[in-house]
């Protein structure tokens, strides 16, 4: 079985778009590794952000024990990450660390800029990541890669860019079997819902999900579906490892 990472901004990004697929894998026997680049440290009006950041961090290990994954996190820090030298080889060095034959990131258009940043530095990330001479800086390095990962993008939130224009998935995989399971995971991140409702507007962010995620399964018609898109940029992996290992659950968008 493969070791799969899936790394986003803050935590519970990764369990809100991907979530139910993560099910699905770690269901298969695929060992699973849950990251974050940040703690959620600016996730709250009342706590201050090391206390934020604490609680955060055990919701985040609790939602990945839930398909005995494992959870880390990069200790970036919310609305400061930037594209620079010194974050891409932090990233580099943690795909070297958990060495994953397969990465899902967040899309490269999306609302929020620590989401988009994190796109493109996982992005080269994992091109750097086999290179020998891409020196991560850090006080003991890993080796690096034999190769580079095969790369996937999960849905911006909605499904929309910036403009509220439709991205469109590749795919979209049928969560239904794991769809409680996903909802369990979110269930985990308790102080998002305060800080959502506050911060954002929405009262429920456990209800907003369920209504995505049947929005993106009515593309296939499916009861609850995650979507993905495969990178494509020279020299990553061109095979659909995904798909193959999702089998009848990835269904081709416009199918």
């Amino acid at each position: 079985m493969a070791k799969i990472l899936a790394i986003h901004a803050h935590p519970d990004d990764v369990e809100f778009l991907a979530g139910g697929t993560l099910a699905l894998l770690a269901g298969l026997g695929h060992e699973i590794t849950i990251a974050t680049f940040t703690p959620g440290d600016c996730g709250s009006h009342q706590l201050g952000p090391r206390e934020i950041a604490a609680v955060r961090r055990q919701e985040a290990a609790n939602a990945a024990a839930l398909i005995a994954a494992r959870y880390i996190c990069l200790e970036m820090r919310d609305l400061a990450i930037f594209l620079d030298d010194a974050a891409r080889r932090r990233v580099t060095e943690t795909l070297r660390q958990t060495r994953p034959e397969l990465v899902l990131t967040a899309s490269p258009m999306d609302y929020h800029c620590d989401h988009e940043a994190v796109s493109v530095l996982v992005r080269d990330a994992c091109f750097a990541a086999p290179a020998p001479n891409y020196d991560t800086r850090t006080e003991a390095p890993v080796p690096p890669l034999d190769r580079i990962p095969h790369l996937y993008f999960m849905d911006p939130l909605e499904g929309r860019d910036r403009d509220g224009r439709v991205v469109e998935p590749d795919f979209v995989v049928d969560i239904a079997p794991t769809f409680a399971r996903k909802r369990a995971m979110l269930a985990e991140h308790a102080s998002q819902r305060i800080w959502l409702q506050q911060h954002h507007g929405t009262d429920n962010y456990l209800d907003e999900m369920e209504r995505w995620t049947r929005e993106r399964g009515q593309l296939v018609g499916l009861p609850y579906g995650e979507g993905f898109r495969r990178y494509r940029g020279h020299p990553y992996p061109q095979s659909c490892r995904l798909e193959e290992w999702l089998g009848p659950a990835a269904a081709t968008f416009g199918k």
